[in-house]
Order: C-alpha cells, then sequence, then structure tokens
C-alpha cells in the first residue's frame, strides 16, 4: 500500500475556519426539506378531504335514489329520502348547508316518482378547504364543488300499496 502525498490529502485544519460554506448543508437541507414537505402534507390532506366528501355524495345520491324508487308511495319515499340524507351527512361529514338534492324523472310530465319511470338523484356540494378561516368569505372561495348523479329504475308498481 502507497502512503498518500501530502499534496492530496485534505486534513480539517487546511479549511479555513470562516469559510462561509462550512456547515450550510444540514440548513439547506432542512429549509428546502420544509419548503417541499409543508405544501405536499397540505395537498394530501386537502385531496384526502375531497375524495372523502365526493364519495359520501355518491353514496348518498346511489342510496338516496335506491330509497326512493323502493318506497310504498310519495309519503314514505320522503321520509326515506330524509333519513338517507341525514344518514350520509353524518357518516361522511357532508356540510348540510351546502348540499344541494335534485330528483328528477324520465320521461318528464306527471307526478315525480312515479311508477315505471327512471329516477335521476343528483347531489351536489361544496368542500371547504382545510385551514382556510371564514374570514371575509374566503372559505367559500377556497371551496371545491362536488356533484354525484344515481339513476334507478322505479317499479311498475309503485304506488299501488303492494
Amino acid at each position: 500500500m502507497h502512503p498518500s502525498s501530502p499534496s492530496t490529502e485534505v486534513t480539517a485544519t487546511e479549511v479555513p475556519p470562516d469559510d462561509p460554506e462550512r456547515g450550510s448543508a444540514p440548513l439547506e437541507f432542512i429549509l428546502v426539506g420544509l419548503l417541499m414537505l409543508v405544501p405536499l402534507v397540505y395537498l394530501v390532506v386537502a385531496l384526502g378531504l375531497i375524495q372523502s366528501q365526493a364519495l359520501g355524495a355518491e353514496a348518498g345520491a346511489r342510496h338516496l335514489a335506491r330509497a326512493v324508487a323502493t318506497a310504498g308511495d310519495t309519503a314514505d319515499a320522503d321520509h326515506r329520502a330524509e333519513r338517507v340524507l341525514d344518514s350520509v351527512v353524518a357518516e361522511y361529514g357532508l356540510d348540510r348547508s351546502t348540499v344541494v338534492v335534485d330528483v328528477e324523472c324520465l320521461p318528464a310530465g306527471g307526478a315525480c316518482p312515479r311508477a315505471g319511470v327512471m329516477l335521476h338523484v343528483t347531489i351536489a356540494g361544496r368542500v371547504s378547504l382545510p385551514l382556510v378561516p371564514p374570514v371575509l368569505g374566503l372559505d367559500r372561495i377556497a371551496s371545491i364543488p362536488i356533484e354525484a348523479t344515481a339513476v334507478q329504475k322505479v317499479s311498475r308498481t309503485w304506488g299501488d300499496g303492494t
């Protein structure tokens, strides 16, 4: 083994103690790490919240359409719809003030729901982004719209009491 030449060997005493680059790598790593990590964590939390609310709207539309289509009459359909909507809002944490339910029947004309129609249920709402304060309406501006639609065939015997 050859001893290293003194000209290529670097020792700690050769680095000047007042070097401005000395010790800055850990600081740069922490600073850049925080600048990239905080937005990434916020993005993951926001997307998780939006996905949860979107799944809630989809489940609500599907269950609401099924509950109305299998009801015996209009009063029973209204009661079932309210119970399903209350349950979905509580389960998925939807903001009840932003939830809009639209029920329509195809073909149009006549009462809705009625026997033999296709029942279209749409649930729409808004998801407020996390950590946005409700100051000056920022929570309404920084919100994401969600919407889900479900279709259910209403039985030909609907409303006959059978």
